[in-house]
């Protein structure tokens, strides 16, 4: 309730910031765990990915952002959880396969951080291994567009994306790195503009 609450007023104050267009949306599957991979070039991208999803979405924050607790209290209920930066974290990988195995859906940005000069990175391998092992399909999305005053921010969902012919295999570390690189080539093709301007 709490995050329905939160998702109508935020979607009802940026209409007058934003002009959202949600394409594709069917393509999240309406059940089950899925992990949803978009591309991130701004600190808008986790609001403009929570409006364009007709789930609650859950996703690992930066553990600094739970050092507040009022603020780190209000991103939990809205589907945040914490995660060490700059060093395996064990206990985030956990509360991923956890949630996924709970039938939810999972935001993950393959590339890892925020892009803000467009330039093509290679995906961090984690969201492969965290769908392997939870056994769920990847939907791509990609988020095109300027944040800026009235400007159009299209978020564009493509077909999911299988991994069962890897369930219960252990695969090399550069036929994961492929997989992950291929997950986010799918999400940069549906890029619906070419746009790369943002704004923090």
């Amino acid at each position: 309730m709490f995050y329905r609450i939160c998702y109508a007023i935020v979607r009802f104050a940026l209409m007058f910031v934003f002009r959202f267009k949600f394409v594709g949306r069917e393509n999240l599957p309406k059940e089950g765990g899925v992990i949803v991979a978009f591309n991130h070039k701004s600190n808008w991208d986790p609001v403009a990915a929570g409006l364009s999803s007709k789930r609650k979405l859950r996703f690992m924050a930066k553990e600094e952002l739970f050092e507040n607790p009022v603020f780190g209290a209000l991103i939990s209920k809205l589907g945040a959880f914490p995660v060490h930066r700059g060093k395996g974290d064990i206990g985030a990988v956990k509360a991923s396969l956890k949630i996924l195995s709970e039938g939810e859906v999972m935001l993950m940005f393959p590339e890892g951080h925020r892009i803000k000069d467009g330039r093509r990175v290679k995906a961090k391998p984690g969201i492969v291994l965290i769908a392997q092992r939870a056994r769920v399909p990847v939907v791509p999305v990609c988020i095109s567009g300027k944040y800026a005053w009235m400007h159009k921010i299209t978020v564009t969902y493509g077909k999911p994306i299988s991994l069962e012919e890897y369930y219960g295999k252990r695969l090399e570390q550069e036929k994961i790195q492929e997989i992950a690189d291929g997950i986010l080539d799918s999400v940069r093709a549906l890029d619906a503009d070419g746009a790369k301007g943002i704004t923090k």
